[in-house]
Order: C-alpha cells, then structure tokens, then sequence
C-alpha cells in the first residue's frame, strides 16, 4: 500500500469523493451509523489516503489541537472491507502517530474509538481513559497517546 498525506485544499474532487464514499460505505451503510459525517472538521485535517492499484483502500485524518480535544486527534479511520486482515489499516495508523509525533512535535494524541477496536488501539500505543459511552448507537471510549 502506498499513502498519500493531503491538506484539504489539495485534495482533488476525485480524492474527496472516494474518501467520502469509503467513509459513507463504512460507517453508514456497513455499521449502520446514522450521524453527521460533513461535520466540518475536515476543513482544518490532514488527510491520509492509502492506496492499492490505484484503488483507495484505507483512509483517516488527523485534527490539529483543538479541534476536537485540547490534543491532536485522529478520526474517520477506515479500511475498505475488501481490504481488511491486509495490515494496511495498521499501516496508515502508526504512520499518522509517527506524523503528529515527529512532524508536529506533539506528545499526546486523544481519539474517540469503538470500543470493539480499543484493543487495536492500545496495540499502537493508545490507552483507556473513560467509561465506555454511546456515539450515535455505538459504544466508544476516549483513548489517550502519551510519549514517555
């Protein structure tokens, strides 16, 4: 898999409309999810896109402080399901650390993760800090990076 990193006024029409779709595909249709998906934010991310023959396979972005914690954040992580048991999914994941942490200088990342994915993510390094609550139907947790 290949990635491209892309502010949002880089991104192409195309480029939108294939994350979105991947997105919408996801979290909508898969996960029946019904929340605000436009909810400009994506306005102020960085967008990560992964890529396999061409074809958009994965996706996340990442939220600058304040945004939606006092933290950096990543959001809207998702892997095509065609896709998935690949390794890409971890791939764009510590790629977009590496880049809050070695690009950005930040010491700690907060997320809001479905609780189903909370192992994953404390694989990355991400650990528990709240009770789980519901986001639009699904159970979450808000989880923290610290760098020692």
């Amino acid at each position: 898999m290949e990635y491209v990193i892309k502010s949002f006024d880089e991104l192409s029409a195309k480029e939108l409309y294939e994350a979105l779709r991947l997105r919408f595909n996801v979290f909508v249709v898969e996960q029946e999810c019904i929340y605000e998906e436009l909810d400009n934010k994506d306005q102020s991310s960085l967008h990560f896109l992964g890529y396999e023959d061409g074809k958009l396979v994965a996706y996340l972005r990442i939220l600058p402080s304040g945004v939606s914690f006092k933290e950096p954040s990543i959001g809207r992580f998702v892997v095509d399901p065609a896709y998935r048991k690949n390794g890409y999914g971890r791939v764009l994941f510590t790629s977009a650390i590496a880049y809050i942490t070695k690009v950005w200088n930040e010491k700690k990342i907060t997320i809001e993760a479905q609780t189903y994915m909370s192992k994953f993510y404390e694989s990355t390094g991400f650990k528990v800090v709240s009770e789980p609550f519901l986001d639009a139907g699904i159970e979450h947790v808000e989880m923290l990076f610290e760098l020692e």
